[in-house]
């Protein structure tokens, strides 16, 4: 088998840098890069599992730290997936009142972690259904068709239509496109 002397212009999607492919389905400039990307995918997911086992062991905690008004440093970072060194920012940036009980018994407020933490949701746009336009074959053109009519070629004719999103039908081996969006655009070239 013959190798191919493509030479595709692509970023790394591992260190975004830019790169050569030789193939279509290349994601990475290197084995260095896909072997990293690999191992942080595999973190991820190792670190999604013990978060979730965490939710999961501490379900009852969490029940009961939601009714008191100040909860303890590594209660917060359960309730709220926060690491402690946050907090201890925020109540040296006074941005959390906070009491110290003693050695290792700060407790912090929980309403205003509340307030700071929540997430935000914002609501979903519908995605707009594109409207399936029917036209009859005696309103359309067959690329051919306006090929000749306009007097372009074929991969013109075919990039102008993918460009401007005008809609296609093909019936057996021919592709058809309505008439009156095709003549708009190449009435105004």
């Amino acid at each position: 088998m013959g190798s191919s002397k493509l030479k595709i212009p692509k970023i790394c999607e591992h260190c975004g840098k830019p790169f050569e492919a030789k193939t279509v389905i290349t994601r990475f400039c290197g084995p260095l890069c896909a072997n990293k990307s690999g191992k942080d995918r595999k973190w991820e997911a190792q670190d999604a599992g013990r978060r979730q086992t965490i939710l999961e062991q501490s379900a009852d905690k969490i029940a009961q730290m939601q009714t008191r008004p100040y909860i303890s440093i590594t209660e917060a970072t359960i309730l709220f997936g926060i690491s402690k060194n946050t907090i201890h920012r925020l109540i040296k940036a006074k941005k959390v009142p906070a009491v110290n009980l003693g050695q290792r018994l700060t407790r912090v407020s929980r309403v205003h972690l509340d307030v700071m933490f929540t997430a935000v949701v914002l609501p979903e746009e519908p995605k707009e259904k594109p409207v399936k336009l029917q036209y009859e074959l005696s309103e359309c053109y067959t690329i051919a068709e306006v090929s000749e009519k306009f007097e372009v070629s074929l991969s013109t004719v075919s990039n102008t239509i993918r460009r401007n999103s005008i809609p296609k039908r093909q019936v057996g081996k021919f592709v058809y496109v309505p008439k009156e969006q095709i003549d708009k655009i190449f009435a105004r070239k």
